[in-house]
């Protein structure tokens, strides 16, 4: 079953519209991209005028096709651009940022699944900007230690790994990722002393009851941080919303997720996994007493 009409607790204005012109012009001055833009993200508005962003980096072609992405799918994406990660560091510096998000495609094409790339932007900016923070969400590398390893031997703050949905509808929503090896890597993160995370989308014929199998599995990783937001169509091409969630059921998710010992749970429709990011990294920091 398609749910076509929106309810009433997911429409949400636009931002001011000259703060997401300066951020704008900002990014394409630089020639950037972000996945607020290229996945059609609704906090967009909101996020540029703060002015916050994710960077998305390794272009816009992914060399997978998830149902529930709106971003271009290809085998022959182009090679990194060598000079993204210092305008990544100068873009984050002109917006004053002190939490920067680094996203990417996936690219399956590069040996190292483009880890490398993720490395030399995070050295970009913490080489242009002391102290910041740093929060890399990256895709599962194929499940290669060592390009785990790579990212986090560059030192970002936060490790994110969006496990996205129940195991039950992987064959549809993440046809060529794998549950487990998604786990595997949260979990193997643990080793670099990094606060880990993960995003969760619901709205797409999950059960609760696997929803919060999924939460167990994400905290018996080790994972600290979980989001939880509604999936929205981004595209025609794209999974259609087989449930618009009610806001009851997220609470009773972030409920659920403090009483497993996730420090940081952000469960509401339009939460995602960058979405105010910052604020929360600043509140698990001082509960954990860290900080640069």
């Amino acid at each position: 079953m398609t749910v076509a009409r929106l309810p009433e607790w997911l429409r949400k204005k636009r931002g001011p519209i000259a703060d997401i012109h300066r951020v704008k012009s900002i990014l394409r001055r630089r020639g950037l991209n972000t996945v607020c833009e290229s996945a059609r993200c609704p906090n967009m508005g909101e996020c540029f005028s703060k002015p916050t962003a994710t960077f998305l980096i390794l272009g816009t072609l992914c060399t997978r096709g998830c149902g529930f992405c709106d971003i271009e799918g290809g085998s022959a994406p182009s090679p990194p651009d060598v000079n993204e990660p210092e305008n990544i560091a100068r873009a984050a510096k002109e917006l004053g940022l002190s939490h920067v998000v680094i996203t990417s495609v996936t690219r399956d094409d590069l040996d190292d699944g483009g880890a490398s790339h993720f490395s030399l932007t995070i050295q970009a900016i913490r080489g242009s900007m002391a102290p910041i923070f740093i929060e890399v969400l990256t895709p599962d590398f194929g499940g290669e230690r060592g390009s785990l390893a790579t990212v986090l031997d560059a030192g970002p703050d936060i490790f994110n790994h969006n496990i996205e949905t129940v195991p039950s509808l992987y064959p549809v929503v993440r046809p060529r990722a794998d549950y487990a090896t998604s786990l595997a890597l949260l979990k193997e993160a643990g080793e670099w002393k990094v606060m880990r995370k993960s995003g969760i989308m619901v709205g797409l014929g999950e059960k609760r009851g696997e929803v919060a199998a999924v939460m167990e599995d994400l905290r018996e990783a080790g994972c600290e941080a979980l989001t939880i937001g509604q999936y929205l169509q981004p595209g025609k091409g794209a999974l259609p919303v087989r449930e618009y969630v009610r806001p009851e059921v997220f609470s009773h998710y972030e409920e659920v997720g403090r009483a497993m010992g996730f420090t940081q749970i952000h469960s509401a429709p339009f939460v995602r996994s960058s979405y105010n990011a910052e604020e929360s990294f600043s509140a698990a920091g001082r509960r954990r007493g860290g900080g640069r």
